[in-house]
């Protein structure tokens, strides 16, 4: 019995010419979505995770975010570790203290330090949450914001109580360790830039917040208020309270187009 060719034309033939790339109508759709929000990937599609999973919208958190987890987590296990057995951090801490106190005029560096101050860094993050609830109508990362700033004195009071650490100008007085000043800023700004950053156009949130935390600790180190590994610490500590924020952001706020 002889075999027929079959034509090219049908699906049967896997094994000779070349494959041809389809323009068929089929293949010039674009996919809507069936809430009428345009596709957030070309041609509708989700990205998968590491694992090959399907993603999720807004995407969850990738490498980085657990690399800084994974990184604060024991950073802030290993200066506290070493604040209490007086470990040989300490030392060039110490001498790093005192080549930069005072480099800088006191009047600077006051200002600098006073971005810290619950007073003026706080406001700033509960207007932050009111433009979050009102642009997004949700609460969940308003609330995570709130509960993430009413954590830092809950774990840094009793931090400073446990290290009792003196001060870089202060060896008589206790309770320098962790800086409860650069915890409220860096948790006050970047929280606030989280919160606004899916309605600006520009990363300009972001930018402002690093730079008003670098502020607060650099007056607060060269000021003599603060050892550097206190501010280190703080931010180690901050780190995965502000991980959840992105986190709440991520999962609720679409940004917009």
């Amino acid at each position: 019995m002889s075999e027929t060719p079959r034509s090219r034309e049908t699906g049967g033939d896997t094994s000779t010419g070349l494959p041809q790339r389809r323009t068929g109508p089929a293949f010039a759709h674009t996919p809507h979505r069936s809430d009428g929000r345009s596709p957030q990937t070309p041609r509708g599609a989700r990205q998968p995770d590491p694992g090959g999973r399907p993603g999720t919208i807004p995407p969850v958190p990738g490498r980085p975010a657990i690399l800084l987890l994974l990184l604060s987590l024991p950073g802030l296990a290993l200066t506290t570790w070493q604040v209490l057995v007086s470990g040989p951090l300490l030392t060039p801490d110490e001498r790093l203290s005192r080549a930069l106190v005072r480099t800088v005029p006191d009047a600077v560096t006051e200002r600098l330090s006073d971005l810290g101050n619950a007073p003026v860094a706080v406001p700033v993050l509960l207007l932050a949450m009111a433009y979050s609830v009102r642009r997004s109508r949700a609460w969940a990362p308003a609330l995570t914001a709130g509960l993430a700033m009413a954590l830092v004195p809950a774990v840094i009071v009793p931090l400073k109580e446990w290290t009792a650490r003196p001060g870089p100008l202060e060896p008589w007085a206790a309770g320098y360790f962790p800086s409860g000043h650069t915890a409220t800023s860096a948790v006050a700004y970047i929280g606030a830039a989280l919160l606004i950053s899916p309605y600006a156009r520009r990363p300009w949130p972001t930018a402002i917040a690093l730079l008003l935390t670098a502020a607060t600790a650099t007056g607060l180190i060269l000021r003599g208020w603060h050892w550097p590994l206190d501010v280190l610490a703080s931010c180690f500590l901050c780190t995965p309270l502000l991980l959840a924020v992105a986190h709440a952001v991520r999962r609720t706020v679409r940004p917009s187009a």
